[in-house]
C-alpha cells in the first residue's frame, strides 16, 4: 500500500495554477481529479524519473479520503491491464506516473474555473 505521496516541484507549481483557476484549495482534491484524468487515458504513462523535490506531501489516506479502497482498486486494476507488477514498489511508481501525468493534463486542459472542470467530466 502507498503510504506517502510526494510531489515534484513542477507538479506543485502546476497545482498552484489549478488552485488559482478553479478555486479548489485542497491539494488532495486536485490530485484525485488528476489521477482519474490520467487513468481515463488509454495509453500507459511514459516512464520517467519524477523527483520528490517539493515540500508537498500527503498520506494515502489524505489523498484518497474515505474512498481509499476505490482509488486503490482503480490503480491495481489499471496496473493489471497494463502488465505492471503488483508489488509495492511498482505500484508506487505507477501511481506517481499517473498522478504527475494527470496534473499536467489538468493544467493544460482546464484553463477556466471549476465549471470547466465539471464540463470536462460530463463530456
Amino acid at each position: 500500500m502507498i503510504e506517502t505521496i510526494r510531489l515534484s516541484d513542477r507538479a506543485r507549481t502546476q497545482l498552484l495554477t489549478m488552485k488559482r483557476r478553479t478555486g479548489i484549495q485542497n491539494w488532495n482534491v486536485l490530485c484525485r481529479w488528476a489521477f482519474c484524468l490520467s487513468l481515463a487515458e488509454r495509453t500507459v504513462p511514459p516512464p520517467e524519473t519524477i523527483p520528490s523535490d517539493s515540500p508537498i506531501e500527503m498520506s494515502w489516506k489524505t489523498f484518497a479520503g474515505r474512498h481509499e479502497n476505490v482509488y486503490w482498486a482503480l490503480l491495481v486494476t489499471r496496473a493489471q491491464q497494463d502488465g505492471v507488477d503488483l508489488n509495492e514498489e511498482s505500484l508506487n511508481t505507477y501511481f506517481r506516473l499517473h498522478l504527475h501525468r494527470g496534473i499536467s493534463y489538468l493544467q493544460n486542459r482546464v484553463t477556466g474555473g471549476v465549471d470547466e472542470l465539471l464540463r470536462m467530466v460530463a463530456a
